[in-house]
């Protein structure tokens, strides 16, 4: 399995930015496809994720309303549409798969993709 994200950048305060992952390897339908973010000397946290065959959604509450996770099943890619951007969103943000167990804890994902950076200006 691999997952390649991307779309970081810089983004202006209260502007908006779309990642992207893509992911290889295997069938995904009936997989769980998470999004986290680390950012500078914190703790890797949850942002949200996709039940890839049913496309229910779920958000940590920092970013409920301003975050949006889709998946396009055709090319086996995952999005997070990230609008109200502002500076504490700031971090390097991953996606993962291969989970067991609860959504929001990044130990139970076995595949990881690479960072891709998001910096959000004042």
């Amino acid at each position: 399995v691999q997952l390649q994200a991307s779309g970081g950048g810089l983004v202006q305060a209260g502007g908006s930015l779309r990642l992207s992952c893509a992911a290889s390897g295997r069938t995904f339908s009936g997989y769980f496809m998470g999004w986290f973010r680390q950012a500078p000397g914190k703790e890797r946290e949850v942002v949200g994720g996709i039940n890839w065959s049913s496309g229910s959604t779920y958000y940590a509450d920092s970013v409920k309303g301003r975050f949006t996770i889709s998946r396009d099943n055709a090319k086996n890619t995952v999005y997070l549409q990230m609008n109200s951007l502002k500076p504490e969103d700031t971090a390097n943000y991953y996606c993962a798969t291969g989970r067991r167990g609860s959504w929001y804890r990044m130990e139970n994902y076995a595949y990881w993709g690479q960072g891709t950076l998001v910096t959000g200006l004042q």
